[in-house]
């Protein structure tokens, strides 16, 4: 064990993991079978700057750069490319899109530079149309954060509500059309009009500047936490959650709701 190993440390590591004689597990591993992995240590990272917690944060963001190490030296294995090349086209990509930093433009403040970027990134791909910027957004992203990106690409043509009222307005207009619909048995329909209700739910959260995805991760970790208050408290006075009635519940719950 060296005291403290580097960037070209890892890279050996895995290299020789998925070697002749290296890990058996390593060496059966390929991009599909790793998309798994590089989505759990991505969400334990946001786990550990959630709980605030640098040790933890420091060794999640070491299993998160595994998962790029790993990636790329399949590819290296493959001939298509390496940790090198990862590392440059990053460090170009960085240089390119802050222009304002590295060239001659301005931005003042983080509206111009998401400005630039966009712009930026759009010239490098060479997007035509707004259809196609839409369409670039990843369809594997989580449902949440993807329509968020859908539209704010759909706003930068215009298409979008003048205020947040009338975004309001549409969440309303979604409700009463599900409310209408459930009532059929016409399961297909429910589906759809839930989703234009959650995507309405979205767009307000955009006008808010809220990312919805994070919102709702929030309310779930509350819930947990007040549903566990609710059946400690069942527990304490000898009840079981099964044997009380819902107002019963809902009185703790209340009380959940008012404590820190």
């Amino acid at each position: 064990m060296k005291e403290r190993y580097n960037l070209n440390d890892l890279v050996e590591i895995v290299s020789k993991l998925r070697g002749p004689d290296g890990c058996p597990w390593d060496r059966e591993q390929n991009h599909e079978s790793l998309k798994k992995c590089l989505i759990e240590e991505a969400y334990e990272v946001l786990e550990a700057i959630d709980l605030e917690d640098n040790d933890k944060l420091c060794e999640e963001l070491g299993d998160l750069l595994l998962q790029s190490v790993f990636h790329a030296q399949l590819a290296k294995e493959e001939q298509v490319f390496d940790i090198n090349d990862v590392i440059d086209g990053i460090s170009k990509k960085l240089i390119a899109r802050h222009s304002h930093v590295f060239g001659t433009d301005i931005a003042n403040t983080p509206e111009d530079v998401i400005k630039l970027w966009e712009k930026r990134k759009n010239k490098e791909k060479g997007k035509l149309n707004y259809t196609e910027l839409i369409k670039d957004v990843p369809p594997n992203l989580p449902a949440l954060m993807r329509s968020y990106k859908v539209q704010q690409k759909a706003a930068q043509a215009g298409f979008d509500w003048d205020n947040i009222e009338d975004a309001f307005l549409k969440i309303k207009e979604e409700i009463i059309e599900l409310e209408e619909v459930y009532k059929s048995d016409d399961k297909e329909r429910a589906s759809e009009e839930l989703g234009d209700l959650i995507f309405s739910v979205v767009n307000v959260a955009r006008f808010l500047d809220i990312q919805p995805e994070i919102a709702l991760s929030e309310t779930i970790s509350k819930f947990i936490e007040r549903f566990e208050y609710v059946e400690n408290k069942a527990l304490e006075n000898g009840n079981r959650l099964e044997d009380m009635s819902l107002n019963e519940m809902d009185a703790l719950w209340e009380e959940a709701k008012h404590q820190k």
